[in-house]
């Protein structure tokens, strides 16, 4: 039997029918080859699990990128916080990129990263096609999802929070008050995160033997807009809720507002949860109760794990959710009798 052939890049472009600067130019994300070469070249890549050879000039070991589809929000700066922290502790360095679109990176970026010889990828909030998975699995790159907006694909490494548990949290503290009509602002109905929360409230309500009122449940943006605008429309019902649980802070900064501008007081009149705990949520007025989301942590266990994958370790586990944890502050209190 012979011995088993040494993955070249002259092995791939032979069975390919290409040459060999094209396979190079497809391995470091050029992007003058044709698509179906391009798709035809990545196939080969993958099946055969080539690695791409350090050579002296690339960037030493240790560099992670960090892609967002959006960074304008405290959200996103809690998760830069955790992925600096775990690469400062491996002494490696990190590049923040930002989409603007949660469909997901494309060429454009895809060619960046290959310039810069990344050594892995943190992808946060965002959708991953089967074309970016395939492109990043042909050049050797491993990849972590952070909060991924859908069901992350079989043998993709993700890492996000119990949402479904904190939704349960935050809406049966507020049963626990004595609320009965109590509303839901989530976010976007394609986001797993959100639906996960709506779940999580949906089984607090009937477990306690509480209807579950389809006018009651809202869907927004986790904005602060989002929160207001809902807010208001909630609050204009013949019968309002006495309690609003927010599926993200900012959003409860929004009910906050809302509520203020009807003449109503929080939490005598009105009481509101939100979801992260975000360093603002300790110094509003009230301060506000929370599920604390652990997205710091989300982030530095994402990192560590690429960093490892980089150096040929297999995680544990593909999919982990870090425990959330209900914090109560000042913006929840009983049912006025």
């Amino acid at each position: 039997m012979s011995a088993k052939r040494r993955v070249t890049i002259a092995l791939i472009a032979e069975e390919a029918g290409v040459s060999i600067p094209t396979v190079s130019k497809v391995i470091n994300g050029r992007p003058e080859v044709a698509l179906e070469t391009r798709h035809r070249v990545e196939r080969l890549l993958r099946e055969h699990g080539y690695q791409r050879r350090a050579s002296q000039g690339d960037t030493p070991a240790g560099l992670v990128d960090l892609v967002f589809a959006e960074i304008e929000s405290p959200w996103a700066m809690e998760i830069v916080r955790g992925a600096e922290s775990a690469a400062r502790e491996a002494a490696a360095s990190l590049v923040i990129s930002v989409l603007h679109t949660h469909a997901g990176p494309g060429r454009d970026w895809m060619e960046r990263l290959a310039a810069r010889r990344t050594d892995g990828v943190v992808i946060v909030a965002s959708k991953l096609s089967a074309g970016v998975q395939g492109q990043l699995t042909a050049r050797s790159l491993p990849f972590v999802v952070v909060d991924p907006e859908g069901e992350p694909a079989p043998g993709v490494v993700s890492v996000g929070a119990t949402n479904w548990n904190g939704g349960l949290a935050a809406t049966r503290h507020l049963v626990e008050l004595g609320h009965r009509r109590i509303a839901m602002i989530s976010g976007p109905a394609d986001m797993l995160c959100s639906q996960a929360r709506i779940d999580g409230y949906r089984a607090a309500l009937e477990t306690a033997g509480i209807p579950v009122e389809p006018e009651l449940i809202r869907r927004g943006t986790f904005l602060v807009d989002s929160g207001h605008d809902h807010g208001h429309a909630l609050l204009s019902l013949d019968d309002p809720p006495t309690a609003i649980f927010a599926g993200s802070d900012l959003q409860a900064f929004g009910v906050f507002e809302a509520a203020r501008q009807r003449g109503l007081r929080v939490p005598e009149d009105l009481s509101v949860v939100g979801f992260d705990d975000l360093p603002l949520a300790r110094s509003a007025w009230p301060p506000l109760t929370t599920v604390r989301q652990p997205l710091q942590e989300m982030a530095a266990l994402a990192t560590r794990t690429v960093l490892g994958m980089g150096r040929g370790e297999v995680p544990e586990t593909r999919r982990v959710e870090l425990a959330t944890e209900l914090i109560v502050r000042e913006s929840t209190a009983p049912l006025p009798a």
